[in-house]
């Protein structure tokens, strides 16, 4: 029997106008699931005496055993603002670091994000990448300050000093923004209490307050410092007075924009194909009758339906039956089931409509980023993550007969969770588990191991290096093993410019397709000369690749080889087979044979590989190693202590602040002396010390270790001396 919200919510779903598409995003323990489960017990979609402690959204037994989120899961709710009713579609994400790639899909499928800080700590270095996320992908935030309980019943500061607290973080966030955002977004996101994109509050205690709400229902912040005052419980009366769920979900009615608002101006953002084309005009407008356009940003594994994908349906509508193509892998699957979401429980409907976050059963090996439509279409920019895994482990089946199992679990896990990097070895039984950092992996082994049910082994932690060179190199010269072809390589370094636009997303990856000039204008921008920039054919994992050949006639015939082989090249790099990293290739030359038999794959590999090898080599050739900085807090008194962990880690110290008893620490550490970080920190702080992590980049390994690096990387993987 359906249920008033599931009729609700059925009807909602077919208007975009009254949809909204919200993320939470936050550092680490500043309360979202307390926040997230207060909106859903205030919409009515679980009961008030559990939100805050049932943290629906933790659905895994370890999110509960650690109190962390892992897995952002989605959770719908009906809002009625000023008599009209509003469908709110949450996507709680994790603050954890080692899971921020969670928080880069979710932002996908999302038209606005509250960006929740503490009131006592303030924006925090996740707080940063989070919105850095946010605004990559053009959603616009609004700003949640939690925990001002904290601040009047342990801290005791007056409500001037409050006020300035308040508006320290107000102007920190809104210089982020300035610092972040494009251009034509910089000041018209800026976060105001006047306006009522700010709000501040107690998940805890589940009240909150915005200026708007202030005015309209005549309470003083006063009443909120009296209550709390008067001791015991009388805070209890502000939830009445000024519930969470009312004054923050009117904020995001008001201030977070519907998809058909959204769509306008973030498709150019985040698809590449024609704007004027039926399919451009289609998913500007968040055409509910137009083509089909969905994007999974999350795979889950539910034990009664299989693999469900949860993504955005960006135009058209889906019916259950419907045959759908997947783009991505060229594939043809059916919809077996269409939902939404009710809470965080799915509801099966017939049909689902653009503009919503949904979930769709029978898509057969879908990926995380796959573009889903009726008919082939150009598919959206890839979603690329901020950081890149850097840790790796061997993963074994403790009994051989378990290897079979292994394999499937490790495929599963692969699509729970795309931001590990996954290399299965059938023949050997061995496979690779790359992630983020310890934490990553450890969670991930435990997964297996509870929820699985399987026994496994896990290796000794290996550190993923990268392989670059310092200068220009001469072309050198490849020939094909018949001796009839040629080629001419030239490999320098990739303009830093370059590559922080690919970093940033404003270049897309892949092959270019026929002739893009909004991308040659693009490159131009960048610095890079016109012609430069029409020779511009491959951009694939940070690396570049440039037809600088002239008038050859046959290249058309070729270039998709070349292409092949120089992304071979970019993932095992010639020295110790580590992926390359800002490599600029360019292919100066080339000499083919005239009948198309003597040039195919056979001819073309082998020779690209040795001429891309040997222009490596007259290119100052080093190894990369991964570098992160982390800032670290600690009581005062472990300053010492703190410094001299960070020297013996080869780290170095960028930034020392001191405010009160406590020492802010900004210091950046290879990953390779990494291992074991949080243990050493907690006992040389007597366990008061946190960490947590800012950036991450590659930086030259130092030159007396290159050469015992590079024979360590070789010996591990058995490589021999021409290989």
């Amino acid at each position: 029997m359906a249920t008033e919200d599931t009729i609700k919510i059925r009807e909602l779903q077919r208007n975009p106008e009254q949809i909204r598409n919200i993320a939470i995003c936050a550092h680490i323990d500043h309360g979202k699931t307390t926040f997230s489960d207060n909106l859903l017990a205030g919409a009515g979609m679980m009961s008030e005496n559990l939100a805050g402690k049932a943290c629906v959204l933790d659905f895994h037994e370890d999110e509960a055993e650690r109190g962390i989120t892992i897995d952002s899961a989605s959770v719908s709710m009906v809002h009625n603002l000023d008599g009209q009713d509003y469908l709110i579609n949450l996507i709680d994400t994790p603050g954890h670091v080692d899971f921020g790639g969670d928080v880069t899909r979710a932002m996908r499928a999302v038209d606005g994000a509250i960006v929740l800080t503490c009131a006592s700590e303030g924006i925090m270095p996740q707080t940063e990448t989070v919105l850095r996320q946010a605004l990559k992908e053009r959603v616009k935030p609004i700003l949640f300050i939690n925990k001002v309980d904290r601040l009047i019943r342990e801290v005791k500061l007056t409500p001037e000093e409050m006020q300035k607290k308040f508006i320290k973080i107000i102007n920190d966030v809104n210089r982020l923004i300035s610092q972040i955002a494009e251009e034509g977004y910089k000041d018209k996101w800026q976060v105001s209490v006047n306006e009522g994109s700010v709000a501040f509050g107690s998940a805890f205690h589940n009240w909150a307050l915005s200026i708007p709400y202030m005015k309209k229902k005549g309470i003083s912040f006063k009443e909120i410092i009296d209550a709390y005052e008067a001791g015991g419980e009388n805070y209890k009366v502000l939830a009445k007075k000024a519930p969470i769920h009312e004054v923050i979900l009117n904020m995001v009615v008001r201030n977070h924009p519907n998809p058909k608002v959204a769509q306008e101006y973030r498709i150019p953002r985040i698809w590449h194909g024609d704007p004027d084309s039926e399919m451009g005009k289609d998913l500007k407008s968040c055409n509910v009758d137009g083509k089909v356009a969905f994007v999974p940003i999350k795979i889950v594994i539910d034990p009664h339906a299989g693999e469900v994908a949860a993504g955005r349906l960006f135009s058209g509508k889906i019916k259950q039956g419907d045959e759908l193509y997947m783009n991505i892998t060229k594939k043809k699957v059916r919809a077996q089931q269409v939902s939404i979401y009710k809470g965080a429980k799915r509801v099966q409907l017939d049909e689902v409509v653009a503009g919503n976050i949904v979930g769709i059963v029978g898509l057969k090996d879908v990926v995380v980023g796959e573009t889903i439509s009726i008919e082939p279409m150009e598919p959206f920019d890839a979603i690329n993550h901020l950081f890149e895994p850097v840790v790796t482990k061997s993963i074994t089946a403790k009994r051989t007969a378990d290897l079979p199992k292994l394999i499937e679990i490790l495929r599963q896990v692969g699509k729970e969770d795309p931001s590990l990097r996954i290399e299965i070895n059938e023949e050997t039984g061995e496979s690779l588990i790359s992630g983020m950092g310890e934490l990553h992996l450890e969670i991930i082994e435990n997964r297996i191991k509870s929820e699985k049910h399987l026994e496994i082994e896990m290796g000794p932690p290996i550190i993923v290096y990268r392989e670059s060179v310092a200068k220009a190199s001469e072309p050198a010269e490849g020939r094909s093993p018949n001796k009839h072809n040629s080629f001419f390589i030239k490999v320098e370094p990739l303009e830093e410019k370059i590559s922080q636009a690919i970093v940033d997303g404003v270049l897309p990856t892949g092959r270019m397709k026929k002739k893009d000039k909004t991308l040659d204008q693009t490159i131009v921008n960048l610095g890079i000369a016109r012609e430069e920039a029409q020779q511009y054919r491959d951009i694939f994992q940070g690396n570049v690749f440039l037809d600088k050949t002239k008038g050859e006639v046959h290249i058309g015939e070729v270039i998709e080889l070349v292409l092949d082989s120089f992304e071979e090249v970019m993932k095992a790099g010639p020295m110790a087979r580590e992926p390359c990293l800002k490599l600029k290739v360019s292919l100066m030359d080339l000499k083919l044979h005239e009948d198309a038999i003597h040039r195919g794959p056979a001819q073309v590999y082998p020779a690209i590989r040795e001429s891309i090898r040997a222009a490596f080599a007259k290119a100052s050739p080093a190894i990369f190693e991964p570098v992160q900085i982390h800032q670290i807090e600690a009581p005062t008194e472990f300053m010492g202590a703190v410094t001299s962990l960070v020297s013996q880690k080869r780290g170095n110290l960028i930034d020392v602040e001191q405010e009160a008893a406590m020492i802010t620490i900004k210091g950046e550490l290879p990953v390779s002396e990494m291992i074991g970080w949080t243990s050493d920190l907690r006992s040389t702080t007597e366990g008061r010390g946190v960490s947590s992590l800012v950036n991450q980049t590659f930086k030259k390994l130092p030159t007396d270790l290159q050469a015992k690096v590079i024979r360590q990387i070789r010996d591990r993987k058995g490589l021999a001396e021409n290989q």
